[in-house]
């Protein structure tokens, strides 16, 4: 099996974070997104994954390297490709085609997910799926009465299906889709002005491949601030425990799970939780916060806060409710 993950988007709706981190690296109850993603694949593949392709922009070697070590994190060889312009979902599948081979998921990176199935490796390709109220915003799906998919149609201004695809695919034959991907490209089809994947899918269904659905338990967005604090909530509670660092140090405060608290953190006198993530090296004094994520080595004093996202070596001594700050901002009161 291998894994290809398109992540070269810029993030612009979750800035500032993402001025100075890619979005895919955005912690999600302390692990990045893009290793929870990886992860949770891993989680429901029943084979090993072999090679994972990723595709980024320029994110620079020490992103890089860290992709690649997510990589050998799940016993896979990691690769870097790059997409240099956004030109669609397909055009970013066809930069990685060097591991468009045998059995392949495509999953991209803004994508985190709760199911309760294994991946059956035999299916000629499945597309998983969500149903949403609002449908003209997705590349959506039509079944047939056995369940198979019988149409794909890339934000349908009137309503065919409520069933959306949410970014994870899997094709038992990459070589296929490798075939379809150069096709489009080299023939210059695009829908809207780029080169959508929905596109490849239609043409291997009128192939004859055999598309079926999975369906998961929870999508969860990271598109914008809002979401990503509200994703980070709900991922804490699937792991419906508590994560505390050994060598956090906590004080004279009150800790409502779920929370995350990673390394080296010092909180006194404080409330923290339900739905807090704290990252690493991050000191937390006197202080009333819920419902938030916040970064690395982060100071706060004498706040309160609620739905925030802290981006990384913040320090405030303010009180305000809800902020969202991007890394290496001060602000005191």
């Amino acid at each position: 099996m291998n894994l290809i993950v398109p992540m070269a988007g810029m993030g612009k709706r979750l800035r500032p974070h993402t001025l100075t981190t890619p979005k895919p690296l955005i912690p999600i109850a302390g692990k990045p997104i893009v290793q929870r993603l990886v992860e949770d694949i891993a989680a429901v593949t029943p084979e090993k994954i072999e090679h994972i392709g990723f595709v980024v922009g320029d994110f620079g070697p020490e992103t890089e390297v860290q992709l690649l070590q997510i990589a050998q994190a799940v016993g896979a060889t990691g690769h870097i490709f790059y997409q240099q312009e956004a030109l669609g979902t397909a055009h970013a599948v066809h930069c990685a085609r060097e591991v468009l081979q045998g059995r392949v998921t495509v999953a991209f990176s803004d994508t985190l997910f709760k199911a309760n199935f294994t991946l059956n490796t035999e299916d000629d390709g499945i597309i998983w799926v969500k149903r949403v109220e609002d449908p003209s915003a997705y590349g959506v799906v039509n079944l047939d009465i056995e369940g198979v998919i019988t149409e794909f149609v890339e934000k349908p201004k009137n309503p065919v299906s409520d069933l959306a695809i949410i970014g994870i695919y899997y094709f038992k034959e990459g070589e296929k889709l490798r075939d379809q991907l150069d096709y489009i490209i080299e023939h210059d089809i695009r829908a809207s002005g780029e080169f959508q994947l929905t596109t490849a899918l239609e043409n291997l269904k009128k192939e004859g491949v055999r598309f079926t659905t999975g369906a998961v338990d929870e999508w969860l967005d990271c598109g914008n601030k809002k979401v990503t604090v509200q994703s980070n909530s709900r991922y804490l509670g699937f792991l419906d425990e508590n994560i505390i660092s050994d060598s956090a140090v906590i004080e004279g405060t009150v800790i409502i799970p779920p929370v995350y608290i990673g390394d080296g953190v010092k909180i006194t006198s404080s409330v923290i939780g339900p739905n807090v993530s704290v990252g690493a090296g991050s000191e937390i004094r006197d202080s009333r916060i819920k419902d938030s994520l916040i970064q690395n080595h982060v100071n706060l004093k004498d706040i309160n806060l609620v739905n925030s996202m802290i981006g990384n070596c913040v320090i405030m001594e303010a009180k305000p409710a809800e902020v969202s700050l991007g890394d290496f901002t001060e602000w005191k009161g």
